[in-house]
């Protein structure tokens, strides 16, 4: 079985290194990317002196550049692609566990694997599990369905928030109608995990970027429920080239959550869409 390892990296010279020493580069029959987008540090030199194909782009931006190599530049599709982020770790044989899922589920569109740290791994597993779940960190899909996905015309908006969302509800529905959905078509893999990097209460830098992650998963959310209104009626052909482009119609029907834990990220999460929506009808 052939695997392409595509790992998505921004910025991400602290944590390359030991993201790919983690894969399985040099196993027969894999070949791993390093797509490198809109980076300003040594991310790109780190991955080549590790043995990576790399490949880099001046704009950044995960979904925008998901798109350009998964759909536009990457030449054909292996029986799996996994994906990974630049800044995870893969526990060993969580690959080929995911490759495995995927053989032994023919049904199945994607393969998810699991986090293995963090202060609430254990109900992230068990959520993850129950509702198949996909983390962006790592997971993995079938050649045939990015094939078919790249056939049908079918890409992320550019402006997406991460990708595992999205992929995960193409992945259900089997790039069709949200009618179609099918939560067996994510197969949760215990086999496969990742370690990610932890916010430390004492780490101002590590405060900083959890906060802005914060507010990042307040957008999410919110683009999420755009998208589901999107899944809902026309489908995935009727997801635009950027979502921003909903926003004047749809923003103003979106309220903070009243948890404690969501209600400030997310009212900076709409104020930042809302900056985004005026900027996108003001006159060039």
């Amino acid at each position: 079985m052939s695997i392409q390892i595509i790992v998505l990296a921004h910025n991400e010279e602290r944590r390359i290194t030991a993201c790919l020493a983690s894969l399985p580069l040099g196993q027969p029959g894999v070949v791993v990317h390093v797509v490198v987008n809109g980076t300003h540090d040594a991310t790109a030199t780190l991955a080549r002196a590790a043995g990576a194909e790399v490949h880099e782009y001046a704009q950044g931006g995960k979904a925008r550049s998901w798109n350009r190599f998964v759909l536009d530049e990457l030449a054909g599709y292996a029986d799996v692609c996994a994906f990974v982020d630049g800044d995870a770790e893969v526990a060993p044989g969580s690959i080929d566990a995911l490759a495995k899922a995927l053989s032994e589920n023919p049904n199945a569109n994607a393969a998810a694997a699991l986090p293995l740290n963090g202060r609430s791994v254990a109900s992230y597993r068990l959520e993850s599990q129950r509702l198949h779940g996909m983390f962006g960190d790592l997971y993995a899909l079938r050649g045939s369905f990015l094939l078919r996905m790249k056939e049908a015309g079918i890409r992320l908006p550019e402006d997406l928030i991460g990708d595992d969302s999205l992929i995960g509800a193409l992945a259900k529905t089997d790039l069709g109608h949200e009618i179609g959905w099918v939560n067996d078509r994510i197969i949760s893999c215990p086999e496969a995990g990742f370690y990610c990097e932890s916010a430390t209460l004492w780490n101002l830098r590590s405060l900083r970027m959890q906060y802005g992650r914060m507010i990042n998963y307040s957008v999410r959310h919110f683009q999420n429920a755009i998208i589901s209104g999107v899944l809902r009626g026309p489908g995935p052909a009727g997801l635009p080239e950027r979502l921003v482009s909903l926003y004047p119609t749809k923003l103003f029907g979106f309220k903070p959550r009243s948890s404690f834990r969501w209600w400030w990220f997310d009212r900076q999460a709409l104020a930042r869409m809302r900056r985004a929506a005026a900027a996108y009808q003001a006159p060039a």
